[in-house]
């Protein structure tokens, strides 16, 4: 039974003990999870951190990966020093009294991914798993008018989908960020309302600006940008700049320079809703389950583009 006291997404999460914060859709993806991330550990719940990486695996030691497809990353392992989310926020975690590891997942096709996960799940013993998206683009279905970059967001929830015995859930941090991939979050809010209906909505939950979970999330974004000058994530720093209270065309790096922003108070908002019920309401998920590669997860989501009629985009009217 959900309340109005106590916000859905921690309704569901209150059985939990020990819960996997994981990063859907690559690169900086994870860092959305962190206010999620300290309020459950302040609830006396172990949380421990995984992403799908964008990052070089390839330098990493043998002893590193502890199953096919999933290595676990600290902050003296080897990779690229101009970019390595997993290794910053690992080295960031180490600071804050955290264990500093950070799980990374290469980008591959559903099925090795979800074995990957199955090994992740069984040797760190979690209970749920929450797939965290800066950005909206994981909660499309396939037929809207845009999808933004869905690729690596729907291979995480297929992958997850997949898994059984333990509690799964998506959040979505960084309303209207998708609008410069061609995101249209009028059908955002529609599928929303399906979910809704379908009993998946798990509600919306404002991060206080005044919490100390976004001061621990402002200062986790300000040490990303100090470790990745040349590449600070655009998503995390519209996120970071509209819980500082921050409106409108608010440029934090010049790789926005030349687009209009709108950062506003709907970008520190988390959108919750059951994974399951999510999954299912993608009309390709199916195909993606016996992906191998990237390159065949890209072909299964142009393929249903292509014989699906798709939703006219729309603007939010008010």
């Amino acid at each position: 039974m959900f309340s109005l006291a106590e916000p859905p997404l921690f309704t569901r999460l209150r059985p939990a003990r020990r819960v996997l914060i994981a990063g859907a859709g690559g690169g900086f993806d994870v860092y959305a999870g962190l206010p999620l991330a300290f309020a459950l550990r302040a609830q006396g719940k172990e949380v421990c951190f995984a992403n799908l990486a964008f990052s070089d695996l390839n330098r990493l030691e043998l002893d590193d990966w502890i199953a096919p497809d999933v290595a676990r990353v600290r902050p003296g392992s080897a990779g690229d020093d101009g970019y390595f989310p997993e290794r910053t926020l690992a080295g960031w975690l180490g600071t804050q009294g955290w264990p500093p590891v950070v799980h990374a997942f290469p980008r591959v096709g559903a099925w090795p991914l979800r074995e990957a996960y199955e090994a992740l799940v069984a040797q760190l013993a979690v209970d749920a798993v929450v797939l965290v998206d800066g950005g909206t683009d994981i909660l499309l279905r396939g037929d809207e008018s845009g999808l933004g970059t869905p690729e690596e967001d729907m291979t995480s929830l297929a992958a997850v989908a997949a898994l059984e015995g333990l509690d799964r859930i998506v959040v979505s941090l960084g309303f209207g960020i998708d609008a410069f991939h061609g995101v249209c979050h009028a059908h955002v809010l529609e599928n929303l309302a399906a979910l809704d209906r379908a009993g998946g909505y798990l509600g919306a939950l404002s991060i206080p600006s005044a919490s100390p979970e976004a001061a621990v999330y402002l200062d986790a974004v300000a040490h990303a940008n100090r470790a990745t000058p040349g590449r600070p994530s655009i998503v995390q720093g519209q996120i970071a700049a509209a819980l500082r209270g921050e409106f409108g065309d608010v440029h934090g790096s010049t790789r926005t320079a030349g687009s209009e922003l709108f950062v506003n108070p709907l970008m520190g908002v988390y959108f919750a809703v059951d994974l399951p019920a999510l999954a299912a309401g993608v009309g390709y998920l199916a195909e993606l389950a016996t992906t191998n590669t990237a390159t065949e997860v890209a072909l299964v989501i142009e393929a249903h583009r292509d014989r699906v009629p798709r939703r006219r985009h729309r603007a939010i009217p008010h």
